[in-house]
């Protein structure tokens, strides 16, 4: 097993799985064939000695995630825009993501101030307002998910989040990466980003309430500078939940979070796996550790990320398609006390 813990994230018709040192994203191209590609992360901060701190690692996680995931997320969309001529440039990918940032400030942290300020403005106790603000930011956050599942395009996301998390399961136990030694494993994880977003906004009741009732422009500076504070100390609760999830208060503990994820991970078919495992595949590779002994090779081709003149041939990622060992033909058994 490698020594370290992969995450990932679901795309449009595609996988990101991040690793040590670098990403991996797989996709299902429109002519039906998986395109991969990869992204080394080791340089800049990211490859210094105080990213690995406590605190400060969260939040280099959650740039990389909202930076590098955002932009993967417009290419794996233009990937299946392809044929339709259709395709974001840079600034759109900016725009994107500080729309993205200010709307979710104002809806998940300072709408749920004023709906709490407004709605309890006669009471003195402070703490009835925390809690109304808590609840309607949870109220506003499951109504999100709940609505943007509905949509079928978003389901198939939903569906690929949850190949994602099955293949980083059956890599942690030391299962070959096929799609039948997936298929055993549930859709939810404990490192999940919905699970992340559950805690913060369990911590975020609680460091709001410390703050007590201030000025409006107090109330509301202390929502936004908080918010690096509360994602840092959520990314290290939840890593110490992975690592202590056989303690049976801590799985009381993150269970809401768990719940949360059966809104946001569906059952993936056969063809979605496939791609989940052979990002999963691509990303070990870059970090330099071994394809699990009988996993499944699919095929694959390096993905274009730029346009290339008529007649040119493709040009290649950084890494090329490994050679995996042939299937195992008898599955093992799942490990006890799953």
């Amino acid at each position: 097993m490698p020594s370290y813990t992969y995450g990932g994230q679901a795309l449009i018709e595609g996988v990101l799985m991040r690793g040590r040192d670098a990403i991996a994203v797989a996709l299902r191209h429109p002519d039906g064939e998986i395109v991969y590609a990869t992204e080394r992360l080791d340089a800049g901060f990211h490859g210094t000695r105080w990213s690995k701190w406590p605190l400060i690692r969260g939040l280099v996680v959650l740039y990389e995630t909202l930076v590098v995931g955002t932009r993967w997320l417009v290419r794996s969309a233009n990937v299946q825009a392809e044929e339709e001529g259709i395709e974001l440039g840079k600034g759109s990918v900016v725009l994107m993501l500080g729309l993205t940032l200010v709307v979710g400030v104002v809806i998940f942290f300072l709408f749920p101030l004023f709906i709490a300020s407004v709605t309890t403005s006669n009471i003195e106790n402070g703490v009835v307002q925390h809690l109304v603000e808590g609840l309607v930011r949870v109220a506003i956050f499951l109504g999100y998910l709940w609505l943007i599942g509905r949509s079928p395009d978003i389901r198939r996301v939903f569906q690929y989040h949850g190949a994602e998390h099955m293949t980083i399961h059956a890599l942690e136990a030391g299962d070959p990466l096929t799609v039948n030694e997936v298929r055993k494993y549930p859709t939810a994880h404990q490192r999940c980003g919905t699970e992340f977003l559950v805690v913060v906004i369990i911590l975020s009741i609680i460091a709001f309430s410390l703050v007590g009732r201030q000025t409006p422009l107090v109330m509301i500076a202390s929502r936004i500078l908080l918010i690096p504070v509360i994602a840092a100390v959520g990314y290290e609760i939840l890593r110490f939940g992975a690592r202590h999830r056989k303690n049976q208060i801590v799985k009381v503990l993150l269970y809401p979070g768990l719940l949360v994820q059966k809104i946001t991970t569906k059952q993936p078919n056969d063809s979605m796996i496939e791609v989940a495992i052979v990002s999963m595949e691509q990303a070990l590779l870059a970090d330099g550790e071994s394809i699990p002994e009988g996993s499944t090779d699919f095929e694959r081709r390096p993905m274009r990320l730029e346009p290339a003149p008529v007649g040119d041939a493709m040009p290649q990622t950084a890494l090329p398609t490994p050679t995996v060992p042939p299937v195992q033909t008898v599955p093992t058994d799942p490990p006890p006390g799953r």
